[in-house]
């Protein structure tokens, strides 16, 4: 534990619905849900206004639905994710060289790693200044916790939510601590907390007072020495800059479960593409193949297959994950199909008849596109390749995608179907815009890539190098009471 609570923790409110309202004008201030759509769709993010209805992360599209009919129900736009969390990591980065990401929209930083602050007064002028840095940059808003240790800058910052900030002074943990549920806690998940409140505790206090001893008996010696240090408001762990990731994957369910094993192995031969994709863009290698199947009945099957050494090499990998499928019984039907890889490396080791068999593929592939076709004796001059890698009339409208028109310009998919697509042309620094409807082959119609939040973020360029390292004026900039 720290003497100053100099982590940071910092967590983007309703990440992926408060960027698709920043983006769509239209939409601010109503209930917005990203997730599948389709009948096993899960809700990815809720906006506030539909998690006052009830509506949660995990939840099925299909219940969501039920309970907010009049929200709009969006795909996530992962590319706009991205870059929205690039922009903010960077302003983190700037802060100190301990950023410590653990998902898109939320990360630890060690400020006093940065020398940024030392002091609860300095840490949350700091904290404020990165606040208004990424409602500047993005138009987003976040959420900022502040204490002597990991734990408890994530306790902080959920109690912040949404949009605040909160300052956990160094010897009020445990004063904090006590009343909270005993779910507050890292690594108590449901089960175990069902199985604490049948031993008459609820809350972190009940913890503590139980002691170490009774905890152990109840949950394991790991488990229940790491349940009372955390009672007592104990964590040293350290903010680790650069976290290794242990495998890369790709999985998907499907709304109607395959029968068809051509299907399914065609399915699982998709993924494991994409999966070496993600294994490239993170330039590493991997040697064990994994493959996951969720059949009809819910059960889950996970299949391995180890190889000579470290790869990238996709006919590598497809073709491994198509061996593990062969031992797997898929005949009553599958619902999810997963391909991962682990034993991740920074290297590859050459495979020369991998690469022979993907070269004799490819050449061969090309062979046929470029063959002429005959009929009735005559050659066939093959037809010009089109921008698009699909037929227009074939092209998919995910609801609140991009889109751009060559007559109204930028736009996002409201709907589609029945042969017809609903766009709202609008951008995010324009007035709610107008609605028209295409059909799904509209020449003057395509996809088009998200347009930034912010039209011109300015006034963070040279941000923070003006901030003294330590401010120790009760008086300096603060939205938020310290520990209550």
């Amino acid at each position: 534990m720290r003497p100053a609570p100099t982590i940071l923790h910092l967590d983007m409110d309703a990440f992926y619905a408060s960027a698709e309202q920043a983006a769509k004008p239209s939409l601010r201030g109503k209930a917005v849900v990203v997730g599948g759509l389709g009948p096993r769709g899960v809700v990815a993010t809720a906006s506030y206004e539909a998690r006052r209805l009830g509506v949660h992360s995990a939840m099925p599209t299909a219940q969501a639905r039920r309970l907010a009919p009049n929200a709009a129900y969006l795909v996530p736009r992962f590319s706009l994710y991205r870059t929205v969390s690039d922009q903010v990591m960077e302003l983190l980065g700037r802060l100190s060289p301990l950023v410590e990401p653990l998902s898109l929209d939320e990360a630890f930083v060690d400020l006093e790693a940065g020398g940024t602050a030392d002091d609860s007064a300095s840490a949350r002028a700091t904290g404020e200044e990165l606040r208004a840095a990424i409602r500047a940059v993005t138009g987003l808003s976040g959420s900022v916790g502040l204490a002597g240790s990991k734990m408890l800058a994530k306790i902080a910052s959920e109690e912040a939510k949404p949009d605040g900030l909160l300052v956990i002074e160094p010897g009020t943990e445990r004063e904090l601590l006590a009343p909270m549920s005993v779910r507050i806690l890292p690594g108590v998940g449901p089960a175990t907390g069902d199985h604490l409140r049948r031993a008459g505790m609820t809350t972190v206090h009940d913890l503590a007072e139980a002691g170490e001893a009774e905890l152990v008996r109840l949950v394991g010696k790991a488990h229940g020495h790491g349940l009372y240090r955390m009672a007592l408001g104990l964590d040293d762990r350290p903010v680790v800059a650069e976290r290794d990731a242990k495998s890369v994957s790709v999985e998907d369910t499907f709304d109607v479960d395959l029968h068809d094993r051509v299907r399914v192995r065609a399915e699982v031969e998709r993924l494991a593409v994409r999966c070496v994709e993600r294994l490239r863009g993170a330039d590493r290698s991997g040697r064990t193949v994994v493959l996951k199947v969720r059949r009809y009945d819910f059960s889950t099957l996970t299949r391995s297959e180890t190889l000579r050494g470290p790869t990238d090499d996709p006919t590598v990998v497809r073709e491994a994950a198509g061996r593990l499928l062969e031992s797997v019984d898929t005949t009553g039907g599958v619902r999810l199909l997963g391909v991962g890889v682990t034993g991740l490396a920074d290297y590859t080791q050459e495979d020369l008849f991998a690469q022979a068999a993907d070269a004799r593929e490819h050449a061969q592939r090309t062979q046929e596109h470029r063959a002429p076709a005959v009929e009735g004796g005559e050659e066939t001059a093959p037809e010009p390749e089109s921008d698009s890698a699909e037929p227009l009339a074939a092209r998919r409208w995910p609801a609140g995608h991009d889109v751009h028109h060559e007559e109204h310009g930028h736009g996002w998919v409201q709907g589609s179907g029945v042969g017809r697509v609903t766009v709202r042309f609008e951008e995010p620094w324009s007035a709610p815009g107008r609605v028209h409807t295409f059909r799904v082959d509209d020449p003057l119609l395509r996809p088009a890539d998200p347009l930034p939040l912010v039209r011109e973020p300015a006034g963070y360029s040279s941000w923070p190098a003006s901030l003294p390292k330590s401010r120790s004026d009760p008086g300096s900039p603060g939205g938020a009471e310290s520990s209550p």
